[in-house]
Protein backbone atom coordinates (compact mmCIF):
# COMPACT_ATOMS: atom_id res chain seq x y z
CA UNK A 1 0.00 0.00 0.00
CA UNK A 2 2.96 2.15 0.08
CA UNK A 3 1.94 3.34 3.47
CA UNK A 4 4.64 2.69 6.83
CA UNK A 5 3.03 3.27 10.60
CA UNK A 6 4.31 7.03 10.86
CA UNK A 7 2.56 7.51 7.47
CA UNK A 8 5.76 7.73 5.35
CA UNK A 9 6.11 5.97 2.14
CA UNK A 10 8.04 2.95 1.15
CA UNK A 11 10.95 5.82 -0.13
CA UNK A 12 10.40 8.81 2.51
CA UNK A 13 13.27 9.45 5.25
CA UNK A 14 12.48 10.77 8.18
CA UNK A 15 12.98 14.81 8.69
CA UNK A 16 16.85 15.20 9.20
CA UNK A 17 18.30 17.90 11.38
CA UNK A 18 21.60 18.67 10.21
CA UNK A 19 23.92 21.18 11.70
CA UNK A 20 27.95 21.28 11.53
CA UNK A 21 31.32 23.50 13.96
CA UNK A 22 29.70 22.56 17.46
CA UNK A 23 32.61 21.23 18.53
CA UNK A 24 35.06 23.74 19.18
CA UNK A 25 38.50 22.37 19.69
CA UNK A 26 38.27 19.92 15.93
CA UNK A 27 39.26 20.92 12.61
CA UNK A 28 35.27 19.90 11.59
CA UNK A 29 32.45 18.67 13.20
CA UNK A 30 28.63 18.11 12.49
CA UNK A 31 25.69 16.49 14.66
CA UNK A 32 22.84 14.60 13.15
CA UNK A 33 19.38 13.79 14.16
CA UNK A 34 17.28 11.34 12.21
CA UNK A 35 14.47 10.76 14.40
CA UNK A 36 15.57 9.27 17.43
CA UNK A 37 18.96 8.35 16.22
CA UNK A 38 21.79 11.20 16.98
CA UNK A 39 25.31 11.17 15.96
CA UNK A 40 28.01 13.85 16.54
CA UNK A 41 31.16 13.62 14.48
CA UNK A 42 34.55 14.90 14.85
CA UNK A 43 36.94 15.19 12.62
CA UNK A 44 40.74 16.52 13.61
CA UNK A 45 43.15 16.91 11.33
CA UNK A 46 47.01 16.11 13.13
CA UNK A 47 50.20 15.54 10.50
CA UNK A 48 52.22 12.22 10.48
CA UNK A 49 53.97 10.29 8.07
CA UNK A 50 52.37 8.96 4.66
CA UNK A 51 51.96 5.04 4.40
CA UNK A 52 54.72 3.23 2.60
CA UNK A 53 52.28 2.19 0.12
CA UNK A 54 50.74 5.62 -1.04
CA UNK A 55 54.09 8.18 -0.02
CA UNK A 56 52.22 11.33 -1.81
CA UNK A 57 48.91 10.99 0.10
CA UNK A 58 47.19 11.71 3.30
CA UNK A 59 44.63 9.05 4.55
CA UNK A 60 41.51 8.88 6.73
CA UNK A 61 41.20 6.74 10.13
CA UNK A 62 37.89 6.12 11.69
CA UNK A 63 36.77 5.45 15.02
CA UNK A 64 32.95 4.62 16.19
CA UNK A 65 32.09 4.87 19.97
CA UNK A 66 28.70 3.73 20.81
CA UNK A 67 27.88 5.27 24.25
CA UNK A 68 26.08 3.32 27.14
CA UNK A 69 23.59 6.10 26.87
CA UNK A 70 21.71 5.87 23.74
CA UNK A 71 20.48 2.42 23.59
CA UNK A 72 20.98 -0.36 27.51
CA UNK A 73 22.57 -2.79 24.83
CA UNK A 74 25.74 -0.93 24.80
CA UNK A 75 25.89 -1.53 28.25
CA UNK A 76 29.31 -2.86 29.41
CA UNK A 77 30.93 -4.13 25.95
CA UNK A 78 28.30 -4.28 23.91
CA UNK A 79 28.97 -1.67 21.74
CA UNK A 80 32.15 -2.52 20.95
CA UNK A 81 31.08 -5.42 18.34
CA UNK A 82 28.84 -2.68 16.74
CA UNK A 83 31.13 0.12 16.76
CA UNK A 84 33.82 -1.98 14.91
CA UNK A 85 31.42 -3.21 11.95
CA UNK A 86 30.52 0.67 11.45
CA UNK A 87 34.23 1.67 11.73
CA UNK A 88 34.94 -1.17 8.91
CA UNK A 89 32.03 -0.06 6.53
CA UNK A 90 33.33 3.42 7.13
CA UNK A 91 36.60 2.05 5.99
CA UNK A 92 35.23 0.31 3.09
CA UNK A 93 32.84 3.24 1.42
CA UNK A 94 35.97 5.57 1.66
CA UNK A 95 38.41 3.22 0.21
CA UNK A 96 37.07 3.58 -3.41
CA UNK A 97 39.17 6.46 -5.15
CA UNK A 98 38.46 9.48 -5.66
CA UNK A 99 35.70 10.06 -2.80
CA UNK A 100 38.25 12.71 -1.13
CA UNK A 101 41.14 13.71 -2.36
CA UNK A 102 43.97 12.69 -0.66
CA UNK A 103 46.84 13.71 -2.47
CA UNK A 104 45.92 17.36 -1.46
CA UNK A 105 46.38 15.94 2.22
CA UNK A 106 50.25 15.54 1.09
CA UNK A 107 52.66 18.01 2.50
CA UNK A 108 55.94 16.69 1.70
CA UNK A 109 56.06 13.00 -0.34
CA UNK A 110 57.15 10.38 1.70
CA UNK A 111 57.45 12.48 4.76
CA UNK A 112 54.76 14.83 6.05
CA UNK A 113 50.87 14.34 5.77
CA UNK A 114 48.01 15.04 7.27
CA UNK A 115 45.84 12.50 9.13
CA UNK A 116 42.11 12.77 9.31
CA UNK A 117 40.75 11.47 12.65
CA UNK A 118 37.03 10.69 12.17
CA UNK A 119 35.69 10.52 15.34
CA UNK A 120 31.75 9.25 15.49
CA UNK A 121 29.63 9.09 18.72
CA UNK A 122 26.77 7.51 18.76
CA UNK A 123 24.62 9.30 21.35
CA UNK A 124 21.20 7.84 20.68
CA UNK A 125 20.14 4.57 18.69
CA UNK A 126 16.29 5.09 16.90
CA UNK A 127 16.91 3.03 13.92
CA UNK A 128 19.06 3.36 10.95
CA UNK A 129 22.49 3.99 11.86
CA UNK A 130 24.46 3.49 8.83
CA UNK A 131 22.35 6.40 6.72
CA UNK A 132 22.95 8.86 9.75
CA UNK A 133 26.33 8.60 10.41
CA UNK A 134 27.31 8.83 6.67
CA UNK A 135 25.56 12.20 6.84
CA UNK A 136 27.20 12.95 10.07
CA UNK A 137 30.76 12.06 8.25
CA UNK A 138 30.03 13.92 5.14
CA UNK A 139 28.73 17.42 6.50
CA UNK A 140 31.62 17.00 9.44
CA UNK A 141 34.24 16.55 6.64
CA UNK A 142 32.27 19.27 4.57
CA UNK A 143 33.08 21.71 7.75
CA UNK A 144 36.92 20.45 8.36
CA UNK A 145 39.18 23.15 7.74
CA UNK A 146 42.86 22.16 7.57
CA UNK A 147 45.80 24.82 8.38
CA UNK A 148 47.93 25.64 5.52
CA UNK A 149 51.43 24.92 5.52
CA UNK A 150 54.71 25.83 4.27
CA UNK A 151 57.86 23.36 3.56
CA UNK A 152 60.83 25.50 4.31
CA UNK A 153 64.56 24.13 3.42
CA UNK A 154 67.69 25.91 4.52
CA UNK A 155 70.92 25.67 3.19
CA UNK A 156 71.90 21.88 5.01
CA UNK A 157 69.16 20.60 3.39
CA UNK A 158 67.11 19.83 6.57
CA UNK A 159 63.07 21.38 5.96
CA UNK A 160 60.74 22.45 8.56
CA UNK A 161 57.43 23.11 8.46
CA UNK A 162 56.41 26.37 9.12
CA UNK A 163 52.08 26.67 9.79
CA UNK A 164 49.90 29.52 8.79
CA UNK A 165 49.01 32.23 11.47
CA UNK A 166 45.78 33.35 9.68
CA UNK A 167 42.65 31.11 10.92
CA UNK A 168 41.08 31.88 7.90
CA UNK A 169 44.35 30.59 5.50
CA UNK A 170 42.90 27.24 5.63
CA UNK A 171 42.37 24.29 2.94
CA UNK A 172 39.17 22.66 2.41
CA UNK A 173 38.00 19.35 0.99
CA UNK A 174 36.15 18.85 -1.76
CA UNK A 175 32.95 16.77 -0.84
CA UNK A 176 31.23 16.06 -4.13
CA UNK A 177 32.47 12.50 -4.59
CA UNK A 178 31.88 11.49 -0.86
CA UNK A 179 29.08 8.73 -0.40
CA UNK A 180 26.07 8.95 1.45
CA UNK A 181 24.53 5.31 2.85
CA UNK A 182 21.38 4.26 1.89
CA UNK A 183 20.24 1.13 4.25
CA UNK A 184 17.06 -0.56 1.92
CA UNK A 185 15.43 -3.48 4.41
CA UNK A 186 13.45 -5.85 3.27
CA UNK A 187 10.25 -6.76 4.37
CA UNK A 188 7.88 -8.73 2.89
CA UNK A 189 8.15 -8.20 -0.63
CA UNK A 190 8.57 -4.85 -0.45
CA UNK A 191 11.62 -2.61 0.84
CA UNK A 192 11.95 0.42 2.69
CA UNK A 193 14.39 3.51 3.32
CA UNK A 194 15.17 4.56 6.61
CA UNK A 195 13.95 2.10 9.03
CA UNK A 196 12.94 2.93 12.46
CA UNK A 197 13.36 0.81 15.27
CA UNK A 198 10.18 -1.40 15.28
CA UNK A 199 10.98 -1.76 11.21
CA UNK A 200 14.44 -2.82 11.60
CA UNK A 201 13.10 -5.85 14.09
CA UNK A 202 10.45 -7.07 11.22
CA UNK A 203 12.96 -7.02 8.79
CA UNK A 204 15.21 -10.11 8.20
CA UNK A 205 17.62 -8.53 5.58
CA UNK A 206 19.12 -5.59 4.81
CA UNK A 207 21.25 -4.28 1.82
CA UNK A 208 23.47 -1.10 2.46
CA UNK A 209 24.28 0.26 -0.58
CA UNK A 210 26.76 3.72 -0.86
CA UNK A 211 25.63 6.31 -3.24
CA UNK A 212 27.91 9.55 -4.75
CA UNK A 213 26.14 12.35 -6.05
CA UNK A 214 26.01 11.27 -9.45
CA UNK A 215 23.99 8.67 -8.44
CA UNK A 216 27.47 6.30 -8.88
CA UNK A 217 27.43 3.11 -6.51
CA UNK A 218 31.07 2.58 -4.34
CA UNK A 219 30.20 -0.41 -2.69
CA UNK A 220 27.22 -2.39 -1.89
CA UNK A 221 26.88 -5.06 1.80
CA UNK A 222 24.35 -6.89 3.09
CA UNK A 223 23.54 -6.97 6.83
CA UNK A 224 20.82 -9.14 8.19
CA UNK A 225 20.42 -12.94 8.82
CA UNK A 226 17.83 -13.38 6.04
CA UNK A 227 18.16 -13.46 2.17
CA UNK A 228 17.72 -11.31 -1.03
CA UNK A 229 17.45 -13.07 -4.76
CA UNK A 230 18.61 -10.83 -7.26
CA UNK A 231 15.48 -9.18 -8.62
CA UNK A 232 15.04 -7.86 -5.41
CA UNK A 233 18.72 -6.79 -4.89
CA UNK A 234 18.27 -4.73 -8.35
CA UNK A 235 15.42 -3.55 -7.72
CA UNK A 236 16.79 -1.96 -4.18
CA UNK A 237 20.23 -0.73 -5.73
CA UNK A 238 17.57 1.29 -8.84
CA UNK A 239 15.71 2.71 -5.17
CA UNK A 240 19.05 3.33 -3.50
CA UNK A 241 20.31 4.94 -6.89
CA UNK A 242 17.33 7.51 -7.14
CA UNK A 243 16.88 8.36 -2.80
CA UNK A 244 20.76 8.72 -2.90
CA UNK A 245 20.63 11.32 -5.14
CA UNK A 246 17.77 13.49 -3.78
CA UNK A 247 19.45 12.60 -0.27
CA UNK A 248 22.94 14.41 -1.62
CA UNK A 249 20.94 17.07 -3.25
CA UNK A 250 18.94 18.39 0.31
CA UNK A 251 22.08 17.95 2.50
CA UNK A 252 24.18 20.25 0.18
CA UNK A 253 21.90 22.27 0.13
CA UNK A 254 21.38 22.74 3.82
CA UNK A 255 25.47 23.04 4.24
CA UNK A 256 25.87 25.86 1.98
CA UNK A 257 23.01 27.44 3.38
CA UNK A 258 24.14 27.32 6.71
CA UNK A 259 27.53 28.37 5.62
CA UNK A 260 26.26 31.80 3.85
CA UNK A 261 25.12 32.63 7.49
CA UNK A 262 28.79 32.58 8.26
CA UNK A 263 29.70 33.82 11.79
CA UNK A 264 26.14 35.66 12.07
CA UNK A 265 25.25 31.60 12.48
CA UNK A 266 23.20 31.17 16.34
CA UNK A 267 24.40 27.77 17.18
CA UNK A 268 21.91 25.59 18.21
CA UNK A 269 23.61 22.57 19.09
CA UNK A 270 24.12 21.27 23.19
CA UNK A 271 28.13 22.58 22.80
CA UNK A 272 26.95 25.55 20.68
Amino acid sequence: EDLRVDGRGCEDYRCAEVETDVVSNTSGSARVKLGHTDILVGVKAEMGTPKLEKPDEGYLEFFVDCSANATPEFEGRGGEELGSELASTLYSVFSSEGTVDLKSLCINPREHCWILYVDVLLLECGGNLFDAISIAVKAALFNTRIPKVQVLEDEEGSKEIELSDDPYDCIRLNVDNVPCIVTLSKIGYRHVVDATLQEEACCLASLLISVTSKGALTSIKKVGKGSLDPESIFEMMETGKRVGKSLHVALQKILDEEESLGTSRQKVGFLG
